[in-house]
């Protein structure tokens, strides 16, 4: 089904909302999106309807709650083609479920001078968690570096994996750049080195087509809220001999199944690395928002937005004293921009006077800005509400905007 923007708009209450007196023109996605209709719809029905705690209860608000949690599962197991019910944990975002594997991963694998391999283009939470590990463990990280386009250089790859690499953890997309970042070919590099691999899906869970099975990675990891679904939701999954290697994450209840004062066995997968209350009403309510894309189609998600993007591009690239901050091969619907003589965060406030919504500043991506030689950039992201009258509405704003600057 092709994507109709004019159809999709009435399914996001935010849409047509007033800010500063303006209508609201949205392009932020790549930070959080704006939320479908029946996700809210799900999260109130919960706690208006069935608002109990799950897995340990008997009665009937208990057992109808396990049955709408774990059906998120089932379905999250089918919308990224994992073999088995149980690789799927559940997290409270990318970050936790980056976190998670850093630690238990690490505890059980990674030596002193072991090396873990990022890029030059990761989010923070792709970074600083590893960073933490190597510090307890004595292990090192490194970063494959990039081009001046925002391209990672597969060659400096290769030479980076040497026998000492026990991880490798790189964004599938870039949220500051749009980077589409060849994960197939990296992986199937990775193995052969004898390497795991963890894929950091924030940005691509909801525009690209993921099997985790034909792709062979180790680890994937993606949020909710960037889907469409409730923030204080995330998913981690790993093949299930790893995870069954690894340790607890944290303890509490639900990821135990004896208790003594002297000593403690652990649940089965997932329960392990599902300690304490998780966020139910948002684990329930993210179901609607996989739902939701499954039923537009990731194929046709993508190809509306690549006619953004290329729209976009062409109207930008036209705006006197404008750069494009990234112009790799393949990208997704993100485009980081400067203009001569604005400073990004100014740019943003005055877009926001105009009820259009940006991101301005390092998109916590420091190295990355380090490696391009800027302190910020202005950054818009599309997804399926956007239209290209959008688009025109931006350019109008960034050249008035000049006006002032």
């Amino acid at each position: 089904m092709k994507i109709n923007p004019a159809l999709i708009q009435k399914d996001f209450p935010e849409i047509g909302r007033k800010i500063r007196k303006k209508t609201l023109t949205y392009l932020d996605s790549a930070a959080s999106t704006l939320k479908v209709q029946s996700v809210i719809n799900a999260v109130n029905k919960h706690y208006t309807q069935d608002a109990a705690n799950i897995h340990r209860g008997v009665h009937y608000l208990s057992e109808q709650g396990t049955i709408q949690y774990e059906e998120t599962r089932d379905v999250i197991q089918n919308f990224i083609g994992a073999k088995e019910r149980h690789e799927i944990i559940f997290t409270k975002g990318t970050t936790e479920s980056i976190n998670l594997v850093a630690f238990s991963f690490g505890e059980k694998f990674i030596e002193k001078n072991d090396v873990i391999l990022i890029s030059e283009m990761e989010h923070h939470s792709n970074i600083v968690p590893w960073q933490l590990m190597a510090e307890r463990k004595g292990a090192i990280v490194k970063a494959i570096p990039i081009d001046d386009n925002g391209d990672l250089i597969i060659e400096e790859y290769k030479k980076l994996l040497t026998p000492k690499v026990k991880l490798v953890s790189v964004a599938h997309v870039s949220n500051a750049l749009g980077t589409i970042n060849p994960i197939e070919e990296m992986i199937k590099l990775a193995h052969i080195n004898g390497s795991k691999f963890l894929v950091d899906a924030a940005q691509s869970a909801s525009h690209l087509t993921i099997d985790v099975q034909k792709l062979d990675c180790d680890f994937l990891v993606f949020s909710a809220h960037k889907m469409f679904g409730p923030t204080g939701v995330g998913v981690l999954y790993g093949k299930e001999k790893l995870l069954n290697a690894m340790p607890p994450y944290q303890g509490g209840g639900d990821m135990i199944d004896v208790v003594t004062i002297e000593k403690t066995t652990f649940n089965t997968l997932p329960h392990k690395f599902e300690a304490g209350t998780p966020n139910i009403a948002g684990v329930i309510a993210f179901k609607e928002a996989l739902n939701y894309i499954s039923a537009l189609g990731l194929d046709q998600i993508d190809a509306y937005e690549h006619e953004l993007l290329n729209h976009a591009t062409k109207l930008m690239s036209q705006v006197v004293g404008l750069k494009i901050i990234g112009t790799a091969k393949k990208k997704s619907a993100v485009i980081s921009f400067m203009i001569d003589g604005a400073h990004p965060h100014d740019l943003g406030t005055l877009l926001d006077q105009q009820g259009i919504a940006i991101r301005t500043g390092h998109h916590c991506t420091q190295p990355l800005m380090k490696r391009l030689g800027v302190s910020a950039t202005a950054r818009v992201s599309f997804s399926i509400y956007n239209t290209k009258e959008d688009i025109e509405i931006l350019v109008a704003g960034l050249n008035k905007a000049k006006e002032f600057l």
